[in-house]
């Protein structure tokens, strides 16, 4: 917010340089005075200035990036494997207090579990890696559902999404619940891993989450399937067997 009081009526001024101030945070004055004049508004340069100043407009500090704004996707089951997968991270530290990192994928159709991947740091060109190598394994998606993460909106993964035919759906800011079938394994990961282990090092951590995967995939009975494990019901509803 921009504050200013004067001896003078600047009203409209302050109105129209703060709009501006806050749509086109990289511009100058000289920018600002063009913009108003080529709205056919006949304020002259001197009191464009004269204002700008005192509004300390002129000490702004540069802006962190903004996200585009993003729109409510609903959160639908698909119909096969591949429609729609989901990816988040999640933070841990192992016993020394060393911070680690998990991606978590999982495909929306079934639950799958299909990377669980644990990194000390995990760049969005990791991402893609991982990314890959599940594609070669299981196919690819028409869309993979993330949140606002610098990994996630970063060049090389649009680039990447693009060249692969890829749509990425990103929640909103500050609705984790949009991305809500990752929300729930995250929890159950959780719970049954990084909250039940103290972790001595990160080879550790990829076991325990090996074995978590395994179990989730193949064995545990998952409500929202009808209780059946996510493999259990890929069976069942694509008419083939999985091993």
């Amino acid at each position: 917010m921009y504050y200013y009081v004067s001896t003078r009526d600047d009203t409209e001024v302050i109105e129209k340089l703060r709009e501006l101030a806050e749509k086109k945070p990289m511009e100058g004055q000289d920018k600002f005075f063009h913009r108003i004049r080529n709205q056919g508004i006949k304020w002259n340069h001197k009191r464009i200035e004269r204002v700008y100043k005192i509004m300390g407009l002129n000490k702004r500090k540069r802006t962190r990036k903004r996200v585009p704004a993003r729109i409510k996707q609903p959160l639908l089951t698909p119909f096969a494997p591949n429609e729609t997968w989901s990816m988040d991270f999640m933070h841990d530290t192992l016993m020394n207090g060393r911070k680690f990192r998990v991606l978590n994928v999982i495909d929306d159709f079934n639950r799958e579990a299909l990377k669980i991947e644990p990194y000390f740091s995990i760049s969005s060109q990791r991402v893609i890696t991982i990314l890959e190598r599940i594609i070669m394994e299981k196919g690819k998606p028409l869309a993979i559902r993330v949140d606002n993460g610098p990994e996630f909106i970063s060049n090389s993964m649009h680039e990447w999404c693009i060249e692969k035919a890829i749509r990425l759906q990103f929640i909103q800011p500050g609705k984790p619940m949009q991305n809500g079938y990752v929300e729930r394994f995250n929890r159950s990961f959780r719970q049954d891993v990084l909250d039940t282990n103290l972790f001595a090092n990160l080879m550790e951590v990829k076991l325990a989450s090996d074995e978590f995967e395994e179990d989730y995939n193949y064995h545990r009975p998952h409500e929202s399937l009808g209780n059946v494990s996510p493999i259990q019901y890929k069976q069942k509803h694509m008419g083939y067997e999985v091993f």
